[in-house]
């Protein structure tokens, strides 16, 4: 079964390329618009071997780590004390409430008169999308835990060290981890706005320059680019799951 699994999982992508390919060539897709996988290639491969993606991929990568680590820690830390903590749950939920349906574009002007047209603002944009997730993520991951659990913690007199790294923290992981692939997501979708405006350099930089020149396969490049860096984060933060609860790792099948 799970070999099946890989196989569809392999070839479900290559059938729409082939499908996008076949459209492009009898006239259905406009390729002055949308291009074709094969254009696509042509664009790719120089731009790649030449270190010129490479590079906007990187910088654009090293954003997304930074902004991911400012947001992420905070957001675990505090969502941690509010499970545990009902005072400080009863303090900081509604402003949690109040101010995570803000779209987080929404205040890039604010964002950009706060930290200037640098990296910071790029890196807190980044890590304000992060951390509400992490934040409501680990929290719940918290109030799911059996209390059974703390009521032993309690009863043998942990300390509240030790309630954060003996009880709350493994017993949320779970949770953690699934607000650290939201995060993740989330950090991808903000870096290419973020670096659309007054940026020299990145992905978003390379799809905005290729926009402004018309240059549809310069502009998939990019967006496979995209692709391919969450894929390889994604597949990144399934392995250090695996490593840090591998009870939850399913069985083979």
């Amino acid at each position: 079964m799970r070999t099946e699994g890989k196989i569809i999982s392999f070839f479900s992508p290559l059938l729409l390329l082939v499908l996008w390919e076949l459209l492009a060539r009898v006239g259905v897709v406009d390729i002055r618009l949308f291009s074709c996988p094969s254009r696509i290639m042509k664009t790719f491969v120089p731009v790649l071997l030449s270190g010129e993606l490479l590079y906007h991929s990187w910088v654009s990568v090293r954003r997304i780590l930074l902004g991911f680590a400012a947001g992420a820690i905070p957001g675990m830390l505090l969502g941690l004390s509010m499970g545990l903590v009902p005072l400080v749950r009863a303090a900081l939920e509604p402003m949690v409430a109040a101010t995570f349906p803000i779209p987080k574009l929404a205040i890039m002007p604010l964002i950009l008169l706060v930290f200037g047209l640098g990296e910071s603002s790029k890196i807190f944009t980044i890590a304000i999308g992060v951390f509400y997730l992490v934040l409501i993520n680990t929290m719940a991951g918290v109030l799911s835990i059996d209390p059974i659990y703390l009521d032993v913690a309690k009863n043998y007199g942990a300390s509240r060290w030790n309630f954060y790294r003996t009880v709350a923290l493994p017993g949320a992981l779970p949770m953690i981890f699934a607000g650290f692939k939201l995060g993740m997501g989330t950090a991808l979708l903000l870096i290419v706005a973020a670096e659309l405006t007054a940026a020299w350099a990145g992905v978003g930089y390379w799809i905005w320059r290729a926009y402004d020149m018309f240059d549809i396969e310069r502009m998939f490049t990019a967006l496979v680019m995209m692709s391919v860096l969450g894929y390889l984060l994604s597949y990144l933060l399934d392995f250090i799951e695996r490593q840090v609860i591998p009870w939850k790792t399913p069985p083979a099948q």
